[in-house]
């Protein structure tokens, strides 16, 4: 796991730790001394922490005009015991839509399992971006996740897609992909 890096090729068009309207403004990270473990495994140290665990974080892109971040998680998801969704919600999310941030992609192919717990915290995250026209995006989901998050609740709050070539794009270019995904969804049309 320690191998396995956030998205690096917008760097030059984005970094969280230089936002001064990200949760993550200021942060500084090692590319040598490796910290942060998922159950003993240790990960690469540009991965961010939000009070998770098993599930850590990076924001890859943020446009406060068109109200969308990009982000990526890895590890294990885990609402049932580690309330992970809440960790989220109230260190990451709350202060986003405090920006204006109503849409939300988030890469999920490193997210190795999913637990699911109360859908409170998903609700209260569809409430706050709903008047906007927000959405939350689960992108290229493993399969066994997947599964658990169909058999789950909070299949009522996010739209899983697939992109595969993601990393080819640039960040409105794939924004504008999962939006009109979204929208196909959303209004029951064939993507």
């Amino acid at each position: 796991m320690h191998a396995i890096e956030p998205f690096y090729n917008w760097r030059h068009l984005y970094t969280a730790e230089e936002d001064e309207q990200s949760p993550y403004y200021g942060a500084e990270h090692s590319e040598f001394e490796f910290s942060n473990t998922i159950y003993n495994y240790y990960i690469h140290p540009q991965w961010d922490e939000f009070g998770s665990r098993t599930l850590y974080i990076k924001i890859l892109f943020v446009d406060y005009e068109h109200n969308y971040a990009i982000m990526e998680l890895i590890g294990e998801w885990n609402d049932a015991v580690e309330d992970d969704i809440m960790q989220l919600k109230r260190s990451l999310i709350d202060p986003m839509i405090a920006k204006g941030i109503s849409k939300y992609i988030i890469i999920t192919e490193n997210v190795l399992n999913f637990h699911s717990g109360d859908t409170d915290y998903y609700e209260e995250w569809e409430e706050d971006i709903a008047d906007d026209g927000g959405w939350i995006a689960l992108v290229n989901t493993p399969e066994q996740t997947q599964y658990d998050i169909l058999r789950s609740s909070i299949k009522n709050y996010v739209r899983l897609i697939d992109s595969p070539k993601w990393r080819t794009f640039k960040p409105e270019d794939f924004f504008q992909a999962v939006d009109n995904k979204v929208f196909q969804i959303d209004t029951g049309r064939e993507p």
